[in-house]
């Protein structure tokens, strides 16, 4: 799967196009999952598995599903996943109100 954003998409529609041809190209607003582009020609079958990656992404950054549901849900292996979303450049860990607690816990340890 490709991916681009629409700045990219404005200033180059047709490799959008040509890399749909290829495999869907998913289309970032800002960093977040925008749309789909998929070539036509491709199967409903065939479309719907390219695009299980996708929608897992855009789901899992939502924080709708979990990490492991979203690599489920997207059909690939988890290493597989945590590399497409790091090509999306989508955040596995999210810092949360316990961070900085964790931080200080950690560099104690370090310190011994």
């Amino acid at each position: 799967m490709h991916a681009t954003n629409v700045r990219n998409l404005k200033k180059n529609p047709s490799l959008a196009l040509r890399q749909a041809e290829e495999s869907p190209v998913l289309v970032l607003k800002g960093d977040q999952p925008n749309a789909l582009i998929i070539h036509l020609e491709e199967s409903l079958l065939e479309s719907e598995q390219s695009a299980r990656p996708a929608l897992a992404a855009a789901l899992f950054k939502d924080g709708t599903l979990s990490l492991g549901a979203a690599a489920r849900f997207s059909g690939m292996p988890l290493q597989d996943f945590l590399q497409y979303l790091g090509e999306l450049g989508i955040d596995v860990v999210r810092p949360d109100e316990t961070t900085s607690l964790e931080e200080k816990d950690v560099s104690a340890w370090l310190a011994l």
